[in-house]
């Protein structure tokens, strides 16, 4: 058997040059950029609902976009990062077609972060006694500045203060609120109805029902991804969450079956119909009624949590990392149902 050669085995090391090493780090660099490119690509979809409307989305939140004749309404804004991505998008499916409208359904600020950068990117539409006291734009047809339409709650829970500053920049803040149990719209000819759901993920949160289009946008009330959030802090409440997808489930219309129909878009997650909403709802209300029954018993939080009331659904919804935990959902009903406001 002949010797095996060792000819290209060596001992010692081989150092690249400088010029190598900036060369190396060049195309790392360069790779990286092209990932980051790729990355962004992928993060965000595009995707019809129905009719005029449109749902835009970074793989964790949503936006709704109508586009006709009259420019551009977008419900939510995503978070502020994420601002500049999401007008290219809107100018790739709109064109030019200036954004009038923003709708926030609630106050978090992974809907409303991008506000001051979207609004600032619109205009409105002003006529009569109001164009000349905001300036030539107006006269000419424009204001530079897109209104921001939201529940009142939204705007106060933006501009209290924190830490001796208000939650979110003014240019973010809603200019347009209601505090009715509806407002209606009319853009796009299209009739656009704002159904504010009193303590829910929080205070301040809307359905947006674009009424041909048949499309509701449902904010952070409902989810395909997770469990409901309910913020404590600004007046959410497990109960509410219940009543908001009652009120969902109330707009919606099936095909046929409770399947079909009128689409649903979840803050967070997938296009939805009825059926699916019924089948969420049912879950909120099952597991608000065994954490209702632990507390009848006297169990204390950490009892209720080893109790695990979520248990059927958790392959589903359940996390144990993230933002939002199976235990935040559980402790969250918890303390709905035995704080002195509980309803």
């Amino acid at each position: 058997m002949p010797p095996v050669s060792r000819t290209f085995v060596h001992s010692r090391s081989i150092r690249p040059s400088r010029g190598q090493c900036a060369a190396l780090v060049t195309v790392a660099v360069a790779v990286a950029a092209a990932a980051a490119v790729v990355g962004q690509s992928v993060q965000f979809e595009t995707l019809p609902v129905r009719g005029q409307v449109s749902m835009i989305t970074n793989g964790s939140s949503n936006v709704l976009l109508q586009a006709g004749p009259q420019g551009v309404l977008l419900v939510d804004t995503l978070s502020e990062p994420d601002a500049p991505r999401l007008l290219d998008v809107v100018r790739g499916r709109a064109g030019t077609g200036p954004i009038r409208y923003v709708v926030n359904t609630h106050a978090d600020p992974a809907f409303t972060g991008g506000n001051a950068t979207v609004a600032a990117a619109g205009s409105q539409l002003v006529a009569g006694n109001f164009a000349g006291q905001v300036g030539q734009r107006a006269v000419e047809g424009a204001v530079p500045q897109a209104f921001v339409v939201a529940h009142e709650n939204v705007l106060t829970a933006m501009s209290a203060a924190t830490g001796g500053k208000p939650a979110a920049p003014f240019a973010a803040w809603p200019t347009d609120t209601f505090f009715q149990a509806e407002r209606t719209m009319y853009f796009n000819g299209e009739g656009i109805q704002l159904v504010h759901v009193p303590h829910a993920s929080t205070d301040g949160d809307i359905l947006v029902f674009f009424r041909i289009s048949d499309v509701i946008a449902a904010g952070d009330i409902y989810s395909t991804t997770g469990y409901p959030r309910i913020d404590l802090a600004r007046g959410g409440h497990v109960n509410g969450v219940i009543e908001g997808l009652n009120r969902l489930i109330d707009l919606a219309i099936s095909e046929q079956f409770t399947e079909g129909g009128t689409r649903i878009v979840p803050g967070r997650g997938r296009i939805s119909d009825e059926f699916d909403v019924v089948e969420y709802r049912d879950m909120v209300t099952i597991v608000r009624d065994r954490v209702q029954a632990l507390v009848a018993k006297g169990q204390t939080l950490e009892q209720v949590k080893a109790s695990r009331p979520t248990l059927d659904w958790e392959p589903r919804y359940g996390s144990t990392t993230g933002a939002w935990t199976t235990a935040q959902f559980v402790e969250a009903v918890y303390r709905s149902l035995t704080s002195r406001e509980g309803r």
